[in-house]
């Protein structure tokens, strides 16, 4: 396995190109989560399917999130260079197939397919970053990881609206063609581990059931209320089938012999805690990005651009707060940083909600700002006590799981804010986005989420105080003392 060797964290240091390699790997990801939606009015133009367009989203969004638990187990198994690097192969020849694409269900399968490569990608870099720095080093680490989504946040809607208006959108995909030679490229070279070759048993069955199961349930989240009735035959149908096979799968899980997703994740208390805070997480997450720049376009006929940049707020907050976390907890623990993160971010989230009936671009800027503050410093030393409480070859699994239910809580935020934003735009004068309805809605939805975020505090709190151990562990093998457990 990888050893953990103080050098330096930064571009310059023995495992600088390994950085440079992870954070171009997580930029695929990114990136091809904003790009595409500022062309689709391009694609739609070309190889026609409006009506199902929002499948480009919905289809990746799904096939990333289910298929995170099995990577991040096989990356346990197997080594964590073969996941990523099948990853980035699949998201190459998808990324191809999608360019190439000559309808609208064509283009949403290859989308499945890149779904598929960055549900190995996104996890498996952050367990090598785990694996190859040390604990102090992390929260640096996860801020570089971090600032790449930063960047992409205006990089990828801009390059897609210039691809676009150029009338070449099927360059959105074929740009990931030379990232991602470049990344496998760098992984290959600079990458080496030595994972101890044993014969495993690979849980088929549960993953098959896993997969079967979160696809169902989430399916039902993003397309409830939207694509069909809340109380439909076919909602109740997918919820209840979906249900059915999860406890299929926790029976299998029981009796298997290398489990896809061991009891033991949710069983010990600092994993469960730190899932959940990962839940609560993502549905602060989807709640603005989703509805922070539909509210400027609708309430102040704000241009997308601007309403962009005011989103973006929350992803350079983000990595200036993830990058300085390491500060706070080698001082005063992960759980109390934690706190202090939520306590920001429930302070930013309120200023939104609170102010959302007087839209102002730059009031709204600064509340996106201040959440990402506070997220940073939530999801870095939640993410990284998880990672530090277990061993090598547990690691994957853990990340995995913490990943996967920032996943879910996106989803379920987003079919949350979803409804109660369409009830609200039902009940409007015009029955649709009029300026005033919009406030209305966004109001209720900003509302929703400083909800998520208080919530979150609860998971903050229920913390363990073991999740300091490690702290106190590589504080006493440096200095000889172990510091005080006040």
């Amino acid at each position: 396995m990888t050893t953990e060797i103080a050098d330096g964290v930064g571009f310059r240091s023995r495992r600088g190109p390994i950085l440079i390699a992870l954070m171009l790997s997580t930029g695929l990801v990114a990136i091809d989560a904003t790009i595409v939606a500022t062309a689709v009015p391009s694609i739609v133009d070309d190889i026609g399917g409006f009506t199902s367009f929002p499948w480009l989203f919905s289809a990746y969004l799904l096939a990333q999130a289910v298929s995170v638990p099995v990577y991040a187990k096989l990356s346990d198994v197997v080594g964590r260079k073969p996941i990523i690097l099948s990853g980035i192969g699949l998201f190459l020849l998808a990324s191809i197939l999608c360019g190439l694409a000559w309808s609208m269900p064509a283009l949403i399968a290859f989308r499945v397919l890149q779904g598929l490569g960055a549900g190995a990608i996104q996890p498996v870099s952050i367990t090598i970053a785990g694996d190859i720095y040390t604990l102090a080093e992390r929260a640096k680490v996860q801020g570089y990881l971090a600032s790449v989504w930063a960047v992409s946040s205006v990089v990828g809607p801009t390059l897609g609206g210039i691809l676009s208006s150029l009338g070449i959108w099927r360059w959105i995909f074929f740009i990931n063609i030379p990232l991602c030679l470049l990344a496998g490229w760098m992984l290959v070279r600079t990458f080496h581990e030595n994972v101890e070759r044993t014969k495993h048993r690979v849980d088929y069955l549960g993953a098959g059931l896993l997969t079967v199961s979160l696809s169902l349930l989430i399916l039902g989240a993003l397309e409830g209320g939207q694509a069909w009735p809340w109380n439909s035959s076919i909602s109740i149908a997918v919820f209840a089938v979906g249900a059915l096979v999860f406890v299929a799968f926790l029976f299998v899980e029981r009796r298997a012999a290398e489990p896809v997703l061991p009891p033991w994740v949710v069983s010990r208390r600092l994993l469960a805690t730190t899932a959940m805070i990962s839940f609560g997480v993502g549905a602060v997450i989807l709640g603005l990005t989703s509805y922070v720049p539909t509210f400027l376009e609708g309430a102040l006929a704000t241009s997308p651009v601007f309403a962009g940049l005011a989103l973006a707020a929350l992803t350079i907050g983000w990595p200036i707060s993830a990058s300085q976390a390491g500060r706070f907890y080698l001082r005063i623990g992960f759980r109390r940083t934690a706190l202090i993160g939520i306590s920001v971010t429930v302070i930013g989230a309120a200023v939104l909600a609170l102010t959302a009936s007087s839209p102002n671009v730059l009031l709204v800027a600064v509340a996106c700002f201040i959440v990402g503050l506070g997220l940073g410093l939530v999801a870095t030393p939640s993410l990284i006590a998880a990672q530090s409480s277990v061993e090598w070859n547990e690691r994957g699994v853990v990340t995995g799981t913490n990943l996967f239910a920032r996943s879910i809580g996106s989803s379920i935020g987003v079919a949350v804010y979803g409804a109660i934003a369409n009830a609200i735009y039902a009940g409007g004068p015009s029955g649709g986005p009029d300026p005033q309805t919009t406030v209305s809605a966004s109001t209720a939805v900003f509302l929703a989420v400083l909800v998520s975020a208080v919530l979150t505090v609860i998971a903050v709190v229920a913390m363990p105080s073991s999740a300091d151990k490690s702290i106190a562990a590589q504080t006493a093998a440096k200095t000889g003392v172990a510091p005080s457990q006040d």
